[in-house]
């Protein structure tokens, strides 16, 4: 069965529509931090040989000590979580999986895709997206004791505090993380699964050989062992969200709810704000089961003007 996925982006098809360039727009549909982790000059043979067993080790190691990952889970990197959500559905016993929304649909897509069965009973499976896209729901272990569980925390890097990465260590349990979203650079592509090292070993098999790229292993690494450029970061994405709030709230919108990344909005009718802000080349992400509903990511530090300006 082939489920409906809807994203943020779609850039090209707004440019299509209301003119200008990629420049000119500035894009609120994703929840990716506007203001990326700096690129590090990177080796000559990151680019030009194949990634060694080297610097695999040294980005877990580095990752596990960032994300104070248990000594009893194992790990593995992939092309962004995309990929890892994609595979989870083919190394766990297939039967019916629970996953509560709404939330981001990949997850059902993916599993439906692997002949699953989607529904309320989590007797055997739950998708738990930790804070949850896009209401920033937040989850208590206690809510997650089914046999397998599967913690999406691709946004949680904004409140560590709140990560229920300790869980990984539980079998049956897989967390997932991903890096693009919080360290700004989701074009790298690099996303991992953290938790019960059989499940892990499978994926593994899955995703086979060199499957995170030169590039992505040496920038991973260097991120990860810089938590100051971190704790700085969240104390900016908490600043400029309290900006964003008071922002769009002034023209009678209500907060509904979201993490630093990105906010959701009750605007009454999200097609008529979101083909507002799109004549001032301003792209929001609207929702398919929800017409009042409109998510925004933060801007960069240079573009807050024209938000302004289109409020």
């Amino acid at each position: 069965m082939t489920q409906k996925r809807d994203h943020g982006g779609g850039i090209d098809a707004a440019i299509a529509h209301y003119g200008g360039t990629r420049e000119s727009w500035l894009d609120l549909s994703t929840g990716i931090n506007p203001n990326a982790y700096p690129m590090p000059k990177l080796p000559h043979d990151a680019w030009t040989a194949l990634p060694d067993q080297a610097a695999f080790t040294r980005l877990y190691d580095l990752a596990r000590r960032f994300l104070n990952v248990p000594e009893e889970a194992a790990i593995i990197g992939a092309t962004g979580a995309s990929a890892i959500i994609a595979a989870l559905p083919r190394v766990i016993p297939t039967g019916a999986v629970s996953i509560p929304g709404p939330t981001y649909n990949e997850h059902g897509a993916a599993f439906a895709a692997a002949g699953w069965t989607l529904g309320q009973d989590p007797s055997h499976a739950i998708v738990a997206v930790h804070p949850n896209n896009p209401d920033g729901r937040i989850w208590q272990a206690d809510d997650l004791t089914s046999p397998f569980v599967i913690i999406d925390e691709s946004f949680c890097d904004v409140m560590p505090e709140a990560s229920l990465i300790h869980l990984s260590k539980r079998p049956g349990t897989v967390v997932l993380k991903s890096f693009g979203k919080f360290w700004g650079l989701a074009g790298l592509r690099l996303g991992f699964a953290i938790g019960d090292p059989d499940i892990i070993h499978k994926l593994t098999d899955i995703l086979g050989p060199w499957q995170i790229s030169g590039p992505a292993l040496a920038i991973g690494a260097k991120a990860f062992a810089d938590p100051q450029w971190a704790s700085e970061t969240r104390a900016c994405l908490t600043g400029d969200t309290a900006r964003l709030d008071r922002l769009v709230t002034a023209t009678g919108a209500k907060l509904v709810g979201g993490t630093t990344l990105f906010r959701l909005y009750d605007v009454g009718d999200a097609a008529a704000m979101q083909d507002r802000l799109a004549r001032h080349h301003i792209w929001s992400r609207t929702f398919p089961y929800a017409d009042n509903w409109l998510r925004l990511g933060l801007p960069a530090s240079d573009r807050w003007d024209q938000l302004e300006a289109a409020l």
